[in-house]
């Protein structure tokens, strides 16, 4: 774990980052999140909440990559207030990237808290 604010990210993963916080407050949803495939590719998505379905930001993410085609993760991103992204999460985006794929936590200024592996 290694805590970091957004200045001395790689610019990749900045960008993640950004596209997660722009997709929490353009929906005004309680997190979003931002996946990088292993082409380069980002899918943005905020947290799902209907009656029949309820789904993390990330897991949205994760799923609009996998519809698209992609078949591994290079990074993921979270802003949320939360304290630090939830087991059921990390195995998302494990199932996808791998153990190795870092998972950073921002909160919702977009500053990361924390970086993490899905593993």
């Amino acid at each position: 774990m290694t805590d970091r604010s957004t200045d001395g990210l790689d610019p990749e993963d900045r960008k993640i980052v950004t596209l997660a916080r722009s997709a929490r407050a353009r929906n005004a949803v309680p997190e979003g999140a931002a996946v990088r495939d292993e082409t380069g590719r980002t899918y943005v998505a905020g947290s799902v909440a209907l009656p029949s379905l309820q789904l993390s930001a990330l897991r949205t993410a994760v799923a609009m990559a996998v519809a698209s085609g992609a078949t591994s993760l290079e990074a993921a991103a979270v802003v949320s207030e939360a304290g630090q992204v939830p087991a059921e999460d990390l195995a998302t985006v494990r199932d996808l990237g791998g153990p190795a794929t870092p998972v950073l936590l921002a909160g919702p200024d977009g500053t990361v808290r924390e970086t993490v592996t899905a593993g």
